[in-house]
């Protein structure tokens, strides 16, 4: 209890605290720029988990359109952001990718950092006109069916809307009782409370690691209104995702 409190122990939480505190740094603000001056953003996109980050690296990220606008610093358990400007997959760095005024973002947030990147990130742009697409994946273990899991046609996406999303979505939705969790139902949940409209298609996998037929089954979005726009070229998009593939396997990374 707070009570019992040693001077030691508030300063041992105090220096954790602030450790744990998130920063987000713009290349488009200056010294010179206001507090209070803020993104204007038509469209975000947010990829959490390493199968839906290299389907947009895959599929809609180019060097050659996109730039790189901002980056989220943190630190926790599972994720320790580095000083290295060689971003791949296995960094722990969440980046904001720019296509004229269309940010793109993937990285790993702990339970207790999610308000606080909530508010930091989308504190930065203007609400008005915004729309956000949210991807994630989730093990198909955790779908509730009457029937049973083995039979299900794994991996298969479905979706989550806010009340303003109105245009068409690229898959069934997701049935009740099933529910979302971590960042991508912390990021919907505030979409809702601001009236912003938002759409989260989750990928269902029972696959634990990087995986090509997992990242593919992302690929009927990019016919949705958002991202069909900025799709790359077919054959580059398989070169880059077997380079994901391959840089995976040397780093030998197991997560969830």
């Amino acid at each position: 209890e707070a009570r019992d409190e040693t001077p030691e122990d508030r300063e041992i939480r105090r220096e954790l605290e602030k450790k744990r505190e998130i920063d987000v740094l713009w290349t488009w603000k200056s010294a010179e720029s206001s507090a209070d001056e803020q993104l204007v953003c038509s469209k975000l996109i947010v990829a959490i988990g390493h199968n839906a980050a290299a389907f947009l690296s895959s599929f809609i990220l180019d060097s050659v359109c996109w730039e790189v606008v901002g980056v989220v610093k943190l630190w926790n358990e599972w994720c320790r952001t580095t000083s290295t400007t060689n971003i791949l997959l296995t960094d722990s760095f969440c980046l904001f990718y720019r296509l004229i005024s269309d940010p793109t973002c993937s990285c790993y947030v702990a339970e207790d950092q999610q308000f606080q990147w909530l508010e930091k990130v989308f504190g930065c742009m203007r609400r008005e006109g915004l729309q956000v697409t949210i991807l994630s994946t989730c093990p198909v273990a955790d779908y509730k069916t009457q029937e049973s899991t083995l039979t299900l046609p794994s991996p298969f996406l479905k979706a989550l809307k806010t009340k303003e999303f109105k245009e068409q979505i690229c898959c069934p939705l997701l049935e009740q009782p099933n529910i979302v969790r971590d960042l991508p139902a912390a990021v919907l949940s505030y979409c809702q409370v601001w009236h912003i409209p938002a759409v989260l298609y989750q990928c269902y996998t029972d696959v634990i690691k990087l995986d090509t037929v997992t990242v593919e089954a992302f690929k009927p979005l990019l016919s949705s209104k958002t991202l069909k726009s900025l799709v790359k070229d077919a054959s580059e998009s398989t070169k880059i995702l077997k380079k994901l593939l391959t840089t995976n396997e040397i780093h030998n990374n197991i997560y969830i």
